[in-house]
């Protein structure tokens, strides 16, 4: 693997096609970069030392707003079967699997999200909001920056308040180690009422962004609603629901209103979101400070549809996208997030690219940092290799004979071959 970087000497990439995502394409374009940052962006012929790529596009780095990296060691998605009661049923049997290998799931976890991280800048991404667990080993990698977010779960005053205490503890660690944090409530059927404000409350003290999964199936409506239904009889099922003394969760639009407090909210997924009128009108009241990522392949899987991008889109709310994990995902591409949305008609090209770089870096807080290209920001982009002759270079991005040659941060290849 090629580890070519433009150190103290500046250069310029020429290529067919340039999408800076923020502006319009540019045809016959360059980028030039200078000390790991792009110093400018133009048409024809550039100046000074020159790399042809020939017949390629050029566009920011992918911003993967949303995945579990702890399941990057797994060979194939859990079966779907039965919806996400039971996924989630085969998820939690995983997990306990490996917490009972004791010390030698730690050296597994490290493993696991190394390979994440590496499999995520051979497809491109640059960006990468992760939920974890517990504090993520982190520190010294290479590929791309991630924003952490410490997920709390418990639904008993017990296990509130050790989720409470683990959260800030780790927090506290990941701070010291230098990661980039977030908090995430995990979901309304979860996460009781208390642990919930105390998490978000957490977030608004330390002035950090919170991401929630949130209208992922009906059987999450149904416990809302009514206190019953498959997520209520998996709850019981794992010991963590107590018939004598259920917890107080929250619905939908209160969720919203107590993620809108933090800085920057993230909702995820919201794929039976638009079927609450409330909770989808409190969306579009805060879409100043939250949005929503949606993962196409993981949605069509779980719940047999498409995330509802024009609901979404119709009450001016970004939208950006995620993979979530290798759980429920066959790997850890964005770009195949993109096409998807695109063959079921959820956006177009242009759009899906947005979601997957402006809009996705927006959403983790990155939007100075990445998702665009523009003189002053960091050199952070990949290189694709169109397999045919085209005229969009935008439909050419998300084309399955596209290939991505290479992947940059900071003007240094962290994967790919020229």
């Amino acid at each position: 693997m090629s580890r070519w970087h433009v150190g103290t000497t500046p250069i310029t990439l020429r290529a067919r096609h340039v999408l800076p995502i923020g502006s319009d394409a540019v045809d016959n374009g360059w980028v030039r970069i200078e000390r790991g940052r792009i110093a400018g962006i133009g048409r024809g012929r550039p100046s000074g030392k020159v790399r042809d790529l020939g017949e390629a596009i050029i566009l920011p780095g992918l911003v993967n707003a949303h995945t579990h990296l702890e399941f990057s060691d797994l060979d194939r998605p859990l079966p779907a079967g039965g919806g996400l009661p039971a996924w989630i049923e085969r998820l939690v049997a995983v997990r306990r699997s490996r917490a009972a290998a004791g010390a030698g799931d730690a050296a597994r976890l490290r493993a696991a999200v190394a390979s994440g991280l590496e499999q995520s800048a051979a497809a491109g991404v640059t960006a990468i909001g992760e939920i974890a667990t517990a504090a993520h080993p982190l520190a010294g990698h290479a590929g791309p920056i991630v924003r952490v977010f410490r997920e709390a779960l418990g639904l008993s005053p017990v296990t509130g308040a050790a989720a409470r205490s683990s959260l800030v503890r780790d927090l506290a660690r990941m701070t010291a180690e230098g990661t980039r944090i977030g908090i995430s409530p995990h979901a309304p059927y979860s996460v009781a009422e208390s642990l919930g404000r105390q998490a978000v409350g957490e977030a608004v003290r330390r002035r950090l962004p919170v991401m929630m999964h949130l209208a992922e199936s009906r059987d999450e409506a149904e416990l809302l609603a009514t206190g019953g239904g498959g997520l209520r009889t998996l709850l019981e099922r794992l010991g963590a629901w107590q018939p004598d003394a259920p917890p107080r969760l929250l619905p939908l639009a209160d969720w919203i209103t107590l993620l809108a407090r933090a800085p920057r909210g993230v909702v995820v997924h919201g794929t039976f979101l638009p079927e609450d009128q409330a909770a989808l009108s409190r969306l579009a009241r805060h879409r100043d400070r939250l949005c929503v990522v949606v993962c196409p392949r993981t949605t069509l899987a779980l719940s047999g549809r498409l995330p509802p991008v024009a609901a979404f889109r119709s009450a001016g709310v970004r939208v950006a996208i995620g993979t979530d994990s290798r759980a429920s995902s066959p790997d850890l591409s964005v770009l195949a997030e993109c096409r998807t949305l695109v063959e079921g008609g959820g956006a177009g090209p242009a759009e899906a690219l947005a979601m997957a770089t402006l809009q996705a870096a927006w959403a983790l807080g990155f939007e100075r940092r990445c998702g665009i290209l523009a003189p002053g920001r960091n050199a952070d982009l990949v290189i694709l290799r169109p397999g045919g002759r085209y005229d969009d270079p935008h439909e050419a991005a998300v084309d399955p004979a596209t290939r991505i040659a290479a992947t940059l941060r900071r003007g240094r290849v962290v994967a790919g071959t020229w």
